[in-house]
């Protein structure tokens, strides 16, 4: 028997900046003094610069579920109009929360894998007057994919009426995201993904044309109330009992992240990506995504090999957690994550133990192939 450390190895949560996991030992704060007001108020101020924008950002303690139901019960009305892209499980959830919430809904689907062409968003804006909403993922963490975020944006900015809603829990950090430029009324982050602490805080940007709906929306909301959390976070309070813990935790990594860089941050996961997606082309591994992202890298396992055997090799070898399969991809494809404080050490030690896992699964593996193609993509960015 030897030492195992136990690693998380998953799109959320993901391993834990130390510095933030030591801030939150000063919990033992009260949420309405001085002291917790600077705090709260310099988070803020750190997420809208990682998030590059000038737009108002709230913060619920909750997790990112919660800012998604709130961009609903805040902007829309009982049988508004709005279009839902849905192209894995978590699309999945938007067309939930819109039917929960009586919108009328036009869903537009894609299989487990892919992502909604801008095209299709275009015919269905122009086939449906009157849309109050377009609903999307950045990325979609069930299946590895990336959509085309700017040239959705850039459509649904044709049409006044409509915002453009995006769950960007894991694609923030992950991948370019032009708020303003774009057109992206609403940005939804989480804390437990490429921000480094663990779940329970969800966070979003909210632009002016999006304050304006929320005028005249009418859907109930108590919780969930954007404009008391804007009021409070303007005197550095939320409007609830927050998660003094996490907020302590969150404002320690956002000064890590800004100190590097978003910029740094994103290059980050699309090199460990790249080179995740390298070696699964040595071990004869097919990425599962048409569109492959950068928070997390599906596969599928070789013919006849159920996913869930991988999973579990990685746990009972090496104390380590990897992702399975959601829903209706369960047993059919395994997920590796590049989001948050991951480096391309971790990513030698899971393409080495992935080796390991398909031999002692009887798949024919020549040890160190993918590793290698690991270290020339590392080796391979040092000089571009």
């Amino acid at each position: 028997m030897y030492i195992r450390k136990q690693r998380l190895l998953t799109p959320g949560p993901t391993p834990l900046y130390p510095p933030a996991l030591h801030a939150m030992m000063a919990s033992d704060i009260h949420h309405r003094t001085e002291d917790f007001r600077k705090i709260y108020k310099s988070a803020l101020a750190g997420l809208k610069e990682v998030m590059g924008t000038s737009n108002d950002v709230l913060c619920f303690t909750a997790s990112g579920t919660g800012a998604m139901e709130a961009s609903v019960t805040n902007l829309f009305s009982h049988g508004d109009k709005v279009i839902v892209c849905s192209a894995g499980k978590f699309g999945e959830r938007w067309g939930q929360i819109a039917k929960a919430y009586g919108l009328q809904m036009t869903l537009i689907e894609h299989g487990y894998g892919g992502t909604i062409a801008p095209e299709r968003v275009e015919v269905a804006l122009r086939a449906e007057p009157g849309v109050k909403g377009v609903f999307l993922q950045a990325s979609e963490t069930s299946t590895g994919a990336e959509h085309d975020v700017e040239s959705i944006g850039k459509i649904v900015q044709q049409y006044p009426e409509a915002l453009f809603v995006v769950d960007a829990i894991t694609g923030l950090g992950t991948m370019p995201l032009e708020i303003e430029a774009w057109g992206l009324d609403i940005v939804i982050g989480g804390s437990q993904k490429s921000f480094m602490i663990p779940p329970g805080l969800a966070f979003m940007s909210v632009s002016p044309k999006a304050w304006e709906r929320a005028k005249t929306a009418t859907l109930p909301h108590f919780y969930f109330d954007m404009a008391k959390e804007k009021k409070n976070g303007d005197l550095g309070e939320s409007a609830w009992t927050p998660s003094t813990a996490l907020i302590l935790a969150l404002d320690e990594a956002l000064k890590y992240v800004n100190g590097m860089g978003i910029k740094t941050l994103v290059s980050n996961a699309q090199m460990l990506a790249k080179a995740t997606r390298a070696a699964a082309a040595e071990l004869d591994l097919k990425v599962f995504a048409e569109r492959p992202g950068s928070s997390v890298t599906a596969l599928c396992p070789p013919a006849g090999l159920d996913s869930g055997k991988i999973v579990k090799g990685f746990r009972e070898k090496f104390n380590s957690i990897i992702t399975n399969g959601q829903g209706s991809m369960k047993g059919q494809i395994f997920r590796l994550a590049h989001l948050g404080y991951f480096d391309i050490t971790d990513m030698f030690g899971v393409i080495a133990g992935l080796e390991l896992i398909l031999r002692a699964n009887g798949v024919p593996v020549e040890l160190g192939k993918g590793v290698a193609a690991v270290q020339r993509v590392y080796e391979e960015s040092l000089t571009s």
